[in-house]
């Protein structure tokens, strides 16, 4: 079942890439007593996610931040090591975005986000969507029809939102 508006964050341990390696984040600590906007993608370095999503949010930060928003972060089923590369390449994390890895697809799939595409080498990934949680529970819910689409879960329509 896909979460919606009014439910809790699932509880699941996701990833960063800290100064001796790969350290877990509990999603529900992460986010507690802080207003957060969620987003998750397909894959780091893929085409929509690359030119269009994450650029959303960079160019959504300070206006989020005008809304009252703690902390922007990106999720992908993706390695530590490749959402860090991602984040620095992109300028996404100088700009204040945090990247965390979903490595098994434990946050997604508990969120009802996951998809598989066997064809595009995507399995267990994630669908696009965008979500703001006041702590750890969703206000907003902004879920795309299809992974090469970013219309809806883009940063500015975040900011709409709010």
């Amino acid at each position: 079942m896909t979460i919606s508006v009014g439910d809790r964050l699932p509880r699941a341990t996701l990833l960063r890439l800290g100064e001796n390696g790969p350290e877990p984040v509990a999603m529900d600590e992460f986010v507690q007593g802080r207003r957060v906007v969620i987003f998750g993608l397909p894959g780091a370095y893929t085409g929509t996610c690359s030119t269009a999503h994450v650029p959303s949010f960079m160019r959504s930060m300070g206006p989020l931040g005008d809304k009252g928003v703690d902390a922007v972060i990106c999720v992908s089923v993706n390695d530590p090591f490749v959402m860090r590369a991602w984040g620095e390449s992109t300028g996404a994390a100088d700009a204040g975005i945090t990247f965390l890895a979903d490595a098994s697809s434990e946050f997604t799939s508990a969120m009802g986000m996951e998809f598989t595409n066997a064809e595009r080498g995507f399995i267990r990934r994630s669908k696009r969507y965008a979500l703001m949680a006041e702590d750890g529970v969703v206000r907003v819910l902004h879920e795309e029809e299809g992974p090469g689409m970013c219309e809806i879960s883009g940063g500015e329509s975040m900011v709409a939102a709010l």
